[in-house]
């Protein structure tokens, strides 16, 4: 029983720290998907492989190195020096997306629900606070109520609108319908999970000391099968509507609406849950390790940090993720990369181990 609850608990930090804004907008599927096509299907179906590896190498490395929190594991796969670099790069790729989820909610509001874009911001401002007063523990428990109800209905809608709404492309529109280079599907997909990682790196590492190495690798494979499932259906809803959908800055509210209107206002919820549960990762993150640099009281911080990134908030959301995400999926890459060569090392260097101990025992008969 208690083996469950700690993978459920990995599942449910896996896909609260990527089902965010950037993901029940759709506007991250669109850009890094449906933009190159028929081949975003490859590119979905390759994301769910890495997302399941990741989850499942990061946790193996945690519990073998005994290590709780992000910056730990970036020192363990990096270096003393390096891991400070990716650390201090990584900080402003969690402050960025502060702002950019919080312009997410504004989005939402001002195209949506017809309201001020600042109302949007400024509410999922004081929720952010709200949720993560109490530090760590308000992370978690938010991440296990909020969660599993965001996933069933995003579920539920972008599987109706992926198997059983008409498909309403255009002939005259099949010049438009891949905006992007086809040959850069697979760097796209690498992008898009190299990003998420690093987000998901951050709140993974803090769930290393609930349960079992074993408990926790599995859930962390799971949430990733989960996130590229996801990934897959959204991409073939949204893929139905290219290209009226690229005009949008939250292209999947727009794929409801064509369900109902009461599916559309759902939605609107279920996004609205995805801001808050990503919002709250990055800003735990970025707090955490701003109240540690200055030694500042950590509540100060969290209210600091996240007036200081409402400027940025109301600029456009989609221009966000185009710009911001790409250039910080590299970093995530590196962040990928070294934990690849680490996991594979230490791997390999237990089998060898193994192998000549076995040799040893023959011996000895």
């Amino acid at each position: 029983m208690k083996a469950m609850k700690v993978r459920l608990m990995l599942v449910m930090g896996y896909l609260g720290a990527v089902i965010g804004a950037g993901f029940a907008s759709g506007q991250e599927i669109v850009q890094f998907f449906v933009a190159y096509g028929l081949y975003g299907m490859k590119g979905a179906l390759v994301a769910t492989g890495l997302f399941a590896l990741c989850g499942g190498m990061l946790l193996y490395m945690a519990h073998r190195w005994q290590v709780s929190n992000y910056q730990g594991m970036l020192k363990k796969m990096m270096g003393e020096r390096t891991g400070l670099l990716i650390d201090f790069l990584l900080a402003i790729f969690l402050f960025l997306g502060i702002s950019t989820m919080m312009s997410a909610s504004g989005a939402v509001f001002y195209e949506h629900l017809y309201l001020p874009k600042g109302l949007g911001v400024f509410l999922a401002y004081i929720l952010v606070i709200a949720f993560l007063f109490t530090g760590r523990k308000g992370l978690i428990i938010s991440y296990n109520v909020l969660v599993p109800f965001k996933v069933i209905l995003l579920l539920i809608i972008s599987c109706y609108a992926a198997f059983f709404l008409e498909k309403q492309t255009m002939e005259m529109y099949t010049a438009f319908m891949c905006p992007a280079e086809p040959r850069f599907w697979l760097l796209a997909s690498l992008l898009y999970v190299a990003y998420n990682f690093a987000l998901a790196l951050v709140v993974l590492s803090e769930y290393q000391t609930l349960g079992q190495a074993g408990d926790s690798i599995t859930g962390a494979i799971w949430g990733g099968l989960i996130l590229g499932v996801l990934v897959l259906v959204n991409y073939m809803a949204l893929y139905k509507f290219v290209p009226v959908i690229m005009q949008y800055e939250v292209p999947m509210l727009y794929v409801a609406g064509k369900i109902s209107l009461t599916a559309k206002y759902v939605y609107t919820l279920v996004l609205w849950v995805g801001i808050l549960t990503t919002a709250i990762a990055n800003a735990y993150g970025f707090t955490q390790r701003f109240a540690g640099l200055t030694g500042l009281n950590y509540r100060f911080c969290l209210i600091l940090c996240l007036t200081l990134a409402l400027p940025i908030a109301m600029r456009s959301f989609s221009s966000l993720v185009s710009k911001v995400y790409p250039v910080f999926g590299i970093l995530g890459i590196l962040i990928i990369s070294a934990l690849l060569y680490r996991t594979i090392k230490d791997i390999s260097r237990a089998l060898y181990y193994c192998i000549m101990q076995y040799i040893a025992q023959r011996k000895e008969v």
